[in-house]
């Protein structure tokens, strides 16, 4: 009896001592999405952040609710439709596609009064009233956009972007970024800060952008912010990005595996009782 007894008490101290297994909902765009849509990439990635976090810490296990293209506006509008499920911990990674789209960032008082999903501030009080209503003690993490290279996809040249160096429609991303710090200060929650804590910066999200130059017509190698003004024709030139080219993104703005690896770690530093 003494050993059944003895038995059973290092069963349950063995099982005590395990970590509780953790649910995870990362909610987001292209960025989360391509975490499983490696051939979306060219397989230039590896590993997202949601497979590297997952592979250090077994006892998480993530739903991907990535949305290639989709703004919080998008997010908000569908909320009710995504299939979202009761979770442990949901991240909030959205905001750049919001910027290039010239959707209205509106202001904190469109989050204090739920004003709706005419502003990114009001979408995002419909996001995280959602995120409360399937599990009011899960812990919710936001992440601010990253800032944001000239990008072209490398699956149609004809969609590409100018980075976050300068605005569009009159509107910053750093801007879009602020709005998500402001938010997570008045839901006193925490806050990756990608966009000025990653060190993800124009200079080194690609080593260079392949271009042709003006003036001889041959290829070039420039550097930011050389290619600024370099113009790009996705009907005639080569893309622009070749593998030499990778850095902290792989295409001037979806993250390569280093930057999925800042992105983890930033997310982790962030993520109490976790480790």
């Amino acid at each position: 009896m003494k050993k059944l007894l003895l038995l059973l008490a290092l069963v349950m101290i063995a099982a005590a001592s395990r970590p509780r297994k953790i649910t995870w909902v990362a909610i987001g765009d292209s960025i989360t999405y391509l975490n499983d849509h490696r051939n979306e990439t060219g397989n230039r990635i590896q590993k997202g952040y949601l497979t590297l976090i997952a592979e250090k810490f077994p006892q998480v296990t993530y739903v991907n609710q990535g949305h290639n293209g989709w703004t919080s506006i998008n997010i908000a509008d569908k909320i009710e439709s995504l299939g979202l499920v009761e979770a442990d911990v949901y991240t909030v990674f959205l905001g750049t596609n919001d910027w290039w789209q010239g959707k209205p960032l509106g202001t904190i008082a469109d989050y204090e009064q739920a004003n709706g999903t005419s502003t990114v501030y009001g979408a995002f009080r419909v996001i995280t009233d959602k995120l409360k209503q399937l599990n009011r003690k899960a812990r919710i993490i936001l992440i601010t956009p990253m800032q944001r290279g000239d990008f072209v996809y490398i699956n149609s040249y004809k969609n590409n972007a100018f980075g976050s160096y300068k605005p569009k429609n009159g509107q910053t991303l750093e801007q879009f970024a602020n709005a998500v710090d402001e938010i997570g200060k008045k839901e006193r929650i925490a806050v990756v800060d990608l966009y000025h804590d990653s060190g993800i910066s124009q200079e080194n999200m690609v080593h260079f952008k392949r271009l042709k130059d003006p003036q001889s017509g041959a290829y070039r190698e420039y550097k930011y912010p050389d290619f600024v003004d370099v113009p790009f024709n996705p009907e005639t030139d080569e893309y622009p990005y070749p593998e030499a080219s990778i850095d902290m993104t792989y295409d001037g703005l979806h993250p390569s595996d280093k930057g999925y690896e800042v992105i983890a770690e930033m997310l982790i530093s962030k993520w109490k009782g976790l480790k």
